[in-house]
């Protein structure tokens, strides 16, 4: 159930502890089925007390080290990251059962994120060998895979969450770099655009494939992945560079991604509950319903109207879908914020209304949040809701880059690195005179 507060605000001591018993204790029974997305998991943790600004405290220097190597021990020799030890062989792995402990496009991408939340330098990183692995794990058209079986065969699916999450293993690993590199091909980029391209809809959302329907989580992916690859539509200072690019009309598609907004909030949201009219407030989604409640409003309507404002009061909370006529989700709050957020438009929704949604409609009791009103909290809405609120800068949270699902100084820390500075070209003169001189301060 949601919070019984008078005033719409973040319960921060009880969100802290939720994230501190899920990284110290075992997981409710509930997880089972979960177990192979133990690395998810991982980066949720450590991500959202990094957010709350708890990290530090949450861990001791050996706690640290030991979520690190932890990390490590699902790295491949051949290059990439399973997604949980449990498919680990140890050292019975050999070329007869390795199949069955593939490097995973998800694994690697959550297994990087963590490791960079935890301030390691990712020096032991295989990431030549991920980054060869990286091109093989591209379809001719374009997309990409999950898996690598032993004939080369991509399996998994084709939609845009995986073109995300290679696309942002890419960035981690060389920016937005263009063409071979020491001697590693680099995936074909224009193919993937292609891709994100043909999958976009008559409305301005992007599908899982081409002639489907537009969807919010679909959305969010391809525009992130075409932040990473330096494809987003140019802006209108911007000379043409004469590179394909996704999202060909802007406009449609922040309109798509606004009119996400609505207003149907409780749990009777799928449910017709008087003689099937859905005529509350909180319901309304029919156009019957407006006029019902202005001539002949049901004894429901009467009282959730009570004591309220005579205009506009539906609009107190409103939440975000992720397709058409659908309910609001606290996911999805997050699934169409973050390309919002990328495409530098965050502004064109009220996020009043959005943030009391998620604080008085799904914010739980115990802390976290649940998925829609009335339920228990759980890790994956629990951990998109705080992103959405650090978005809006809600006090006590940190900032954060939307699309990497990390906060700013998290993303900062892998910017600094030295090797990726290398790779990027985003050495300063500074940086330059110590390498040269052997990494001994010169003094005049």
């Amino acid at each position: 159930m949601a919070p019984a507060i008078s005033e719409t605000q973040l319960n921060y001591a009880r969100h802290v502890k939720y994230w501190r018993r899920n990284l110290k204790t075992l997981l409710p029974h509930f997880y089972t089925s979960n177990d192979s997305n133990r690395m998810l998991l991982a980066l949720f943790t450590v991500s959202a007390l990094d957010i709350l600004g708890d990290l530090d405290a949450a861990l001791s220097g050996e706690e640290r080290q030991g979520y690190v190597d932890w990390v490590y021990s699902c790295q491949l020799s051949e290059g990439g990251f399973r997604p949980w030890p449990g498919s680990n062989f140890g050292e019975l792995r050999n070329a007869g059962n390795k199949r069955w402990d593939p490097a995973h496009i998800p694994g690697t991408f959550f297994a990087l994120l963590t490791l960079v939340v935890l301030g390691d330098d990712l020096e032991r990183v295989k990431r030549r060998e991920i980054l060869a692995w990286l091109a093989k794990m591209q379809r001719p058209e374009g997309s990409f895979g999950e898996t690598l079986g032993e004939d080369g065969f991509v399996y998994g699916g084709n939609d845009s969450r995986f073109g995300f999450m290679a696309t942002a293993i890419r960035w981690i690993l060389r920016g937005d770099l263009e063409g071979p590199y020491d001697g590693i091909p680099d995936i074909d980029v224009d193919a993937f655009v292609s891709c994100v391209r043909d999958a976009e809809c008559y409305d301005g959302g992007i599908s899982e494939a081409p002639y489907h329907e537009a969807h919010g989580g679909f959305t969010c992916c391809a525009i992130a992945a075409l932040l990473f690859l330096d494809r987003l539509p140019l802006k209108p200072d911007q000379k043409p560079d004469g590179r394909l690019r996704g999202v060909t009309n802007v406009a449609q598609t922040l309109h798509w991604l606004a009119s996400r907004q609505t207003t149907t909030l409780d749990e009777d949201d799928g449910l017709d509950t008087y003689n099937d009219e859905t005529d509350t407030s909180e319901t309304c989604h029919d156009a019957h319903t407006f006029v019902k409640l202005r001539t002949y409003p049901s004894v429901q309507a009467v009282t959730t109207t009570k004591g309220q404002p005579h205009s506009h009061f539906e609009l107190q909370w409103v939440g975000l879908n992720g397709r058409c006529n659908k309910v609001a989700d606290t996911c999805y709050a997050y699934w169409t914020c973050a390309p919002l957020q990328i495409l530098g438009r965050l502004d064109i929704i009220n996020q009043a209304p959005i943030r009391k949604w998620l604080l008085d409609k799904t914010q739980h009791l115990v802390g976290g949040f649940g998925k829609i009103t009335g339920d228990p909290p759980d890790m994956y809405h629990s951990f998109l809701g705080l992103m959405v609120l650090a978005m809006f800068a809600e006090p006590g949270l940190q900032s954060v880059d939307g699309a990497l699902c990390i906060t700013d100084r998290a993303k900062r820390h892998l910017e600094s690195l030295p090797w990726r500075k290398e790779i990027t070209g985003d050495v300063d003169l500074q940086d330059e005179s110590i390498r040269l001189a052997g990494g001994r301060m010169q003094v005049d």
